[in-house]
């Protein structure tokens, strides 16, 4: 059984671009859409994440809606706490091959690490 964990110098769930994710408004509150919207840099990028050291330059201080935990999963999308590995790893492959590619170095590190 395979268990999610972030994978380190990925940061493929920064890419934002906001015309990939059309139903942002559905499970963001106006006040968190606006805060994503705020984030998105011409590139579609996370204007926090560093394309040099690929990573979250606010990683501490991250929106809720950038924590993978129970609680925020559960809160925005009804994900009960003993499904969260399997659906963010569901997420993370998705958003991945979106992103790098099928594969890439991202999603054959991303496997190794959740150990498929």
């Amino acid at each position: 059984m395979s268990t999610w964990c972030c994978v380190k110098q990925c940061g493929a769930c920064c890419y934002l671009e906001p015309s990939e994710r059309p139903d942002l408004d559905v499970y963001l509150t106006t006040a968190q859409l606006e805060q994503y919207l705020s984030l998105v840099g011409d590139d579609g990028w996370c204007i926090n994440f560093d394309h040099t050291e690929r990573a979250c330059r606010i990683y501490a201080d991250r929106p809720q809606f950038c924590r993978v935990e129970p609680a925020t999963f559960h809160e925005m999308f009804g994900i009960p706490p003993e499904a969260l590995s399997d659906f963010a790893i569901d997420c993370c492959h998705e958003q991945i091959e979106d992103v790098y590619g099928d594969r890439s170095l991202e999603m054959i590190r991303f496997d190794r690490e959740i150990g498929l």
